[in-house]
């Protein structure tokens, strides 16, 4: 008997549900890091865990394979893990967005709030051009102030943003709020 459209697509749901159960489990939470109240979201234990690992970027390539992307845009300092392997299985390129002063060469700049403060965020000029398709991966949103600046950084340039990216959302800080019209995919949504 011949599986049914509605068969495949219970079967990919499965498939995807035991796939994000192990990406899940394997995120390690360390409570009161790296101060009290903060239960810290660690991905180096999934990094440790290699189905669990490819799984992740998986999951995110079988997302955009067909949208198009030409830069896979990673937010410094964990967007650097998933966004090359992200950028080479989607024939884009990975372009890093970094903190001051750690890129050589001519930067543009993007300066956001901070719950005490501001930061800025940097990525070299001339490496989105006008009209690319891009998607911004991190590892987690939170309040969503580097995804926010990351954004702006590539749309002053002229990039098309089609969607942002995170391993984890911690949703009772309502970062995606902050993020207006562009869409946010994550894989795992966690509490603070």
């Amino acid at each position: 008997m011949a599986a049914t459209n509605s068969d495949h697509n219970q079967t990919d749901a499965a498939i995807k549900d035991v796939r994000i159960s192990r990406i899940s489990s394997s995120i390690r939470v360390i409570p009161d890091f790296p101060k009290p109240g903060i239960m810290f979201q660690d991905i180096t234990t999934m990094l440790l865990d290699p189905v669990a690992f490819k799984d992740t970027i998986d999951l995110f390539v079988e997302r955009y394979r067909e949208k198009n992307i030409s830069v896979v845009a990673g937010v410094e300092a964990r967007g650097f893990i998933f966004g090359p392997p992200i950028a080479l299985a989607l024939g884009a390129k990975f372009v890093p967005i970094r903190k001051p002063n750690k890129l050589p060469g001519e930067v543009i700049s993007e300066e956001y709030s901070l719950e005490y403060g501001t930061d800025i965020m940097e990525m070299h000029v001339g490496a989105v051009q006008k009209g690319e398709r891009v998607l911004v991966i991190d590892d987690l949103i939170a309040t969503g102030g580097t995804l926010v600046a990351a954004i702006k950084l590539l749309e002053r340039v002229g990039a098309d943003v089609v969607e942002c990216a995170c391993v984890i959302e911690l949703a009772d800080l309502k970062g995606r709020d902050r993020l207006g019209d562009k869409p946010l995919f994550v894989l795992v949504s966690s509490t603070c």
